[in-house]
C-alpha cells in the first residue's frame, strides 16, 4: 500500500476537490496534471463524488487520487472499489482507522486537538491533517503541537489560500497544505482548465521549509 507521507513528495499542496458533474472530473485532473499537481483529494460530499473518482482513476494514470471526506467504513471500501489511492477524513475515530486498514485503504485523518492527535498515534498514524486549520489555531497551534508531538507531520487544511500557504508551509511540521483555492467553482463550471492549471503551477512552486 501507498504510505501517505510519500504524498509530500509530489508537491505542496494537495487540492480539496468538490465536482458536481462527473463530465468535469478527468479534464479537471488533466488539468490539474498538466501543472505539475499529481495529488488529488476528491471529497465525498457530492452524489457525483465516487463516479468522479473512478473516471479520473481510469483515464489520468498520472494522477494520484485519493477520497476526501472519509467518514465511516462504509466510505472506505466505496473510496477503495471506487479506484482511491488514499483515503482523507476530516475527523478521526479508531472505528474509521480499522475501516481503513480492512479495505487497504491508506489514511490521511483528520485532527484538530492535541487527544485527537494521540487517538490518532495509537494507531500508529504519525502523518495528520489539521482540520480546520485557520479555524482551530492555524499556525500558533501547529507550532504548540510540535513541542509535545515532535514525532508527527501535518497537511493543515481549511482556510488555507495561495497566499497565506507559504507561511504554513515554512514550519518543520508541515510537509504540505491542502487548499480548494486550486479548482474555484466558478472556473470548473466554466470548464476554464487553462486557469486551473496556472493555479496549479503556481502552487507547485511554493517553497516549502
Amino acid at each position: 500500500m501507498l504510505n501517505t507521507l510519500d504524498l509530500v513528495a509530489h508537491g505542496p499542496v494537495i487540492p480539496v476537490i468538490v465536482l458536481q458533474r462527473v463530465q468535469d472530473a478527468v479534464p479537471l485532473a488533466e488539468a490539474l496534471v498538466a501543472g505539475g499537481v499529481r495529488v488529488l483529494e476528491v471529497t465525498m460530499r457530492t452524489p457525483v463524488a465516487l463516479q468522479c473518482i473512478e473516471a479520473i482513476a481510469k483515464a489520468v494514470p498520472q494522477a494520484i487520487v485519493g477520497a476526501g471526506t472519509i467518514r465511516s467504513a462504509a466510505d472506505a471500501r466505496a473510496a477503495k472499489d471506487a479506484g482511491s489511492l488514499f483515503g482523507v477524513s476530516p475527523g478521526y475515530t479508531p472505528e474509521v482507522g480499522r475501516a481503513c486498514r480492512d479495505a487497504g485503504l491508506p489514511l490521511l485523518p483528520g485532527v484538530a486537538t492535541s487527544s485527537e492527535v494521540m487517538t490518532a498515534q495509537a494507531d500508529g498514524l504519525q502523518f495528520l491533517k489539521f482540520f480546520p486549520a485557520s479555524q482551530a489555531g492555524g499556525i500558533p497551534m501547529l507550532k504548540a503541537l510540535a513541542g509535545p508531538f515532535p514525532d508527527v507531520v501535518f497537511c493543515p487544511t481549511g482556510g488555507i489560500s495561495l497566499k497565506t500557504a507559504p507561511e504554513f508551509l515554512a514550519l518543520p511540521n508541515v510537509k504540505v497544505c491542502g487548499g480548494s483555492w486550486l479548482t474555484p467553482a466558478d472556473a470548473v463550471e466554466a470548464g476554464d482548465w487553462d486557469r486551473i492549471t496556472r493555479l496549479a503551477r503556481e502552487a507547485g512552486a511554493l517553497p516549502r521549509g
